[in-house]
């Protein structure tokens, strides 16, 4: 019998010779060097997975939450992360909320941050950050906070549960006891210091019809002047750790980036004319560091 000539043929990648994932990754980092190079200034995404360089959870899915959390017994972030518990379990809102101001506090931004920050030096226009980040690592690592905005809030302000005013206040002075044993916060919790109800952090929550957006909506602010300053210019937007979940920062990302470098080890992908790199975030500034030269 002989081959059906009309039967499509399967070819492997060396008879097709397609270049290999490393030598695309290769390829893309030489990519992203370039326009970083070629920049008047730089946008700066970055979501939950920037700090994981740092030892910080990503919170990736409820299967990361509770092995980060084991103590909360299978509830699920979404259901931690709610206004709710500040008015019927303080404590355990506290203690939630209060592990993480704490591992915050005590983490150490990785050297991904430094990197960035020696890239936007080398930018004729610098550079301005957009995070849906609570963390304040940027601010830690040496950024100005005129040039960061924090899309979901920061856990280091807060605003009274009570919602007696809008006023939102620092959390500096602010130190939680908690319980690592149960999670919930022992002693004293934050109270607002105009009604004496418990305070909460100013972050917006998940189903939180309570969260005072006004310093958020003064960054954002602040971020418009800056792209209206470098408008015509060369501005290139280096993503990082941003996932599809909540894709605030994927959008704003690919809105304004010309190109838009993705960093991303799990969700590169991304739209025509962007450059993908599938590597975490210190690995892959150390690659394009070191391909800047």
């Amino acid at each position: 019998m002989g081959l059906d000539s009309t039967a499509p043929r399967k070819f492997s990648r060396t008879q097709m010779k397609l270049p290999s994932p490393k030598i695309i990754m290769s390829q893309n980092i030489q990519l992203a060097a370039e326009a970083i190079r070629k920049a008047d200034a730089i946008l700066i995404g970055a979501g939950a997975g920037m700090g994981v360089d740092s030892g910080l959870p990503d919170f990736r899915g409820n299967d990361g939450f509770w092995k980060a959390y084991p103590t909360l017994h299978g509830r699920p972030f979404a259901q931690m992360s709610t206004p709710h518990w500040f008015h019927t379990d303080p404590q355990l809102a506290w203690g939630f909320f209060g592990h993480r101001l704490n591992l915050y506090r005590d983490t150490v931004p990785h050297e991904g941050f430094q990197i960035l920050r020696r890239l936007a030096e080398h930018t004729p226009l610098g550079c301005f950050v957009f995070t849906s980040n609570v963390d304040g690592q940027f601010q830690k690592a040496g950024f100005s906070a005129d040039l960061i905005e924090e899309c979901h809030g920061s856990i280091h302000h807060l605003q009274c549960s009570a919602r007696c005013s809008r006023d939102i206040w620092s959390a500096k002075d602010i130190r939680v006891d908690v319980d690592e044993s149960t999670l919930t916060a022992r002693g004293d919790l934050p109270c607002c210091p105009s009604c004496g109800a418990v305070a909460r952090p100013n972050i917006m929550m998940f189903d939180d019809g309570e969260w005072l957006g006004s310093r958020a909506s003064e960054q954002y602010g602040r971020r418009k002047d800056f792209l209206s300053h470098v408008e015509g210019k060369k501005l290139v937007a280096i993503e990082l750790g941003a996932g599809t979940a909540i894709p605030t920062v994927r959008m704003t990302s690919e809105c304004y980036g010309r190109p838009l470098i993705r960093i991303n080890p799990r969700e590169p992908q991304a739209p025509s004319g962007a450059i993908p790199i599938g590597l975490g975030a210190l690995e892959a500034l150390m690659e394009l560091e070191q391909a800047i030269g």
